[in-house]
């Protein structure tokens, strides 16, 4: 059962996304709330959570604000921002903090309730317009423009690890990437503490970027 806390100032919204998300007989909403402080609140009074639906617009502590709180002690839960279309500068800003990705509030509740199922395996939301913002935030040892798998090389990842990166910038979960390569899920984790200590990243989600970033030539 994956355990949702539903974050939005505006009610409306609170009570139709507790509807839709309720109807999945995989997810139950343990809790709405009005602001990233109240979010943080909830946790911390012992609450399980997997999953934040977190607005990104809100009066005391915005989704941006509320992220960073939220990753900072509690880095196992996925959040997964909710916006508008000209939102994108608060968008990096949140997945910079570590949130998961984002969703329009206008899509389908199937896709909503996909796209928890999705971050809750440790899936990555982020659309390529996005990740080539957020690649101007992440500087690691310079290196010249080069081919993804050269520029991996020469930070001294192993084959193998080239594998996970790319695998892990298509989305990916652990669990899917073990498939994929024939791996046992402990061994990919093994193989991302080793990417992110090589490349000198946080999180799964800047090795995503980092990837693209180089893919894309972008320095």
């Amino acid at each position: 059962m994956i355990h949702v806390l539903i974050t939005d100032d505006d009610p409306f919204i609170r009570e139709s996304l507790q509807l839709i998300i309720g109807l999945d007989k995989d997810i139950t909403v343990v809790g709405t709330c009005t602001h990233g402080d109240e979010a943080l609140a909830i946790i911390q009074s012992g609450v399980q959570v997997d999953v934040i639906l977190m607005d990104i617009r809100m009066p005391i502590c915005d989704g941006v604000e509320g992220t960073r709180k939220i990753k900072q002690t509690n880095p196992e839960i996925s959040i997964l921002i909710l916006t508008t279309f000209d939102d994108d500068e608060f968008i990096v800003q949140a997945i910079r903090n570590g949130a998961s990705g984002y969703l329009l509030k206008n899509i389908s509740p199937d896709r909503i309730i996909q796209g928890i199922k999705m971050v809750e395996q440790g899936n990555l939301l982020i659309h390529p317009d996005i990740a080539k913002k957020l690649a101007t935030f992440i500087s690691p040892a310079p290196a010249p423009s080069a081919p993804a798998s050269t520029t991996l090389r020469e930070y001294g990842l192993t084959a193998s690890e080239q594998a996970v990166v790319e695998k892990i910038s298509e989305g990916l979960s652990n669990k899917e990437i073990a498939q994929e390569l024939f791996l046992s899920e402990g061994t990919v984790k093994n193989y991302i503490t080793e990417i992110l200590s090589k490349l000198n990243l946080r999180d799964r989600t800047q090795i995503a970027i980092f990837y693209l970033k180089k893919q894309s030539g972008v320095n």
